[in-house]
């Protein structure tokens, strides 16, 4: 068993379909957001809810946009795929830059989304869901 990375913590809730994933800590590196989000591949394929819920709280910045590519093709095949998946960005000012990881998501074929609140993400989530 792996130990867990102590750069982030991630509790989570599972809401009938819906897997809720709160992430804290500190984000400073694409090794640490491949972390988290590998972690997050693995509650994903153990549970196999109809949706995620991403809400980060950790502090740091975001990969930048050539840095968010590589995260992107490396989610590829690690069972996102055919679900959708709201990502709740919890410091507004990077919410553009998270968005750029949205669109290469998009382009790969997951079902993704960010945004500001959790409110919007739920309504987005919860339009989809049969």
């Amino acid at each position: 068993m792996r130990a867990p990375d102590p750069a982030f913590r991630i509790e989570y809730q599972r809401e009938g379909e819906l897997l809720r994933a709160h992430v804290t800590g500190v984000n400073c590196s694409l090794e640490t957001t491949l972390g988290y989000w590998t972690a997050l591949a693995a509650e994903v394929r153990q549970l196999a809810p109809a949706a995620l819920l991403v809400v980060d709280d950790m502090e740091g910045e975001p990969p930048p946009p050539e840095q968010l590519e590589v995260f992107v093709h490396a989610m590829v095949g690690m069972g996102f795929e055919g679900i959708r998946v709201a990502y709740v960005e919890g410091h507004a000012s990077q919410i553009a830059q998270v968005e750029v990881g949205e669109i290469l998501a998009r382009e790969c074929g997951f079902d993704v989304r960010v945004f500001g609140d959790e409110r919007g993400a739920r309504l987005w989530l919860r339009h989809g869901m049969r």
